[in-house]
């Protein structure tokens, strides 16, 4: 399967982030104007006017490219609304990095959002369509729940050692969180608070999940060689994949539940693009796909960060920690911003760009130069996942 460079290199200019939690007198249409207006006012000589062409990602929260046309007032501008799980933000920043990167455009917006808790839906908000039966019916809990204990078994881990490395995930992440006035939650939590948390299925707990979060971010995207003219910080597309599964692994006996092989397959692209051949040590930093925490430990091993089987020890010895080697969800992740759908892989992004800029404070991540943003869709088995290397140079 090949995966090239694209024809133009390009570049993020600005970026927008509303805060990510209950917002009950907001509706999706105020935050993505909040989200789009942060994100264009850090631009002193760009306007609205300015961008050629948009991009909405939103799963519940809208059915067309009216879901950011009518908000925005846009006028004679096209407007493109796409979904794709979990990494829907993920996959308007994909669409609007190719309409740039082909010349279509010299100026466009990748923007995302999602109400969840005045929904019906709540946290549970896929509606699938009618199919043949053979559909595995489980909840999100559920099906990432078999990750641990297939974890535990491949690699000779007793159950102590993965529950201590599953509570250090909820640890770091909260007490990144809590150093983001943007997060949901911001409270550090212990180890006790973890552990003893009600049980939601297998081994994870509520502390073991991600919340239920309404939220929105928007990005500008232009060539590389024009982001000079518009801020004298851009940063870089360094790599992109996204890879869709088959779907396979859940109609297999022998799928294990130790890997996303779509993570493993977009990241190798990704990497490859990005001149990235070990990213173990070329990497500053990661925003991951925390929506449950051994979801977490299982992408350490399939982003290449640490070796099969030894991600839930680097977990507990720190290396992954604001002030490890390999600093991973330093704005708290999923786990303190809950998940908006819509919205979270642009959050993502807009971490990286904040840290790639050294605009992070208490967050920052020294000399950061390369971030991998990662975004994971779908359940266990049938999975669809994005990878991105951002970089401070071109």
């Amino acid at each position: 399967m090949g995966s090239r460079r694209t024809t133009h290199d390009v570049a993020i200019i600005a970026m927008g982030c509303t805060p990510f939690r209950d917002h009950w007198n907001s509706s999706a249409d105020d935050l993505l104007v909040d989200a789009v207006q942060e994100c264009v006012g850090s631009l002193e000589s760009v306007t609205l006017d300015d961008v050629d062409a948009f991009w909405v990602g939103t799963q519940g929260s809208g059915m067309s490219g009216q879901t950011l046309a009518r908000p925005l007032r846009l006028t004679g501008k096209p407007v493109t609304r796409v979904e794709n799980y979990c990494a829907t933000g993920s996959e308007a920043f994909r669409n609007a990095v190719f309409a740039v990167a082909s010349g279509a455009y010299d100026m466009v917006m990748a923007t995302g959002v999602e109400k969840l808790k005045d929904s019906s839906f709540s946290g549970l908000s896929a509606v699938y369509p009618p199919a043949d039966g053979t559909d595995v019916d489980w909840t999100a809990p559920a099906g990432f729940s078999l990750l641990a204990p297939a974890y535990q078994e491949a690699y000779g881990v007793d159950a102590r050692d993965m529950r201590s490395a599953l509570t250090k995930v909820a640890m770091k992440n909260h007490s990144n969180g809590a150093l983001n006035d943007r997060a949901q939650f911001r409270r550090a939590v212990t180890a006790e608070t973890v552990e003893n948390s009600p049980r939601i299925a297998g081994p994870l707990g509520v502390m073991d999940c991600s919340g239920v979060s309404d939220g929105a971010a928007a990005a500008i995207i232009v060539r590389a060689e024009d982001a000079h003219r518009y801020t004298s910080r851009p940063v870089y597309l360094k790599g992109m994949s996204f890879v869709a599964g088959s779907g396979a692994g859940l109609a297999s006996d022998g799928y294990d539940f130790t890997s996303f092989p779509e993570v493993v397959a977009a990241a190798r692209q990704a990497y490859e693009q990005a001149g990235v051949t070990d990213p173990a040590a070329q990497i500053s930093l990661a925003e991951v796909h925390d929506c449950f925490t051994p979801t977490e430990v299982v992408l350490m091993e399939d982003l290449g960060f640490s070796e099969r089987g030894k991600a839930w020890r680097d977990l507990l010895d720190g290396r992954y920690d604001l002030g490890g080697a390999l600093p991973v969800n330093t704005d708290g992740g999923l786990k303190s911003f809950g998940h908006p759908i819509g919205a979270t892989g642009l959050r993502m992004m807009f971490e990286c760009f904040t840290q790639l800029r050294g605009d992070a404070g208490a967050r920052q991540v020294p000399d950061a130069r390369l971030a991998v943003a990662q975004n994971l869709g779908g359940q266990p088995g049938s999975c669809v996942a994005f990878v991105a290397v951002l970089g401070s140079e071109r």
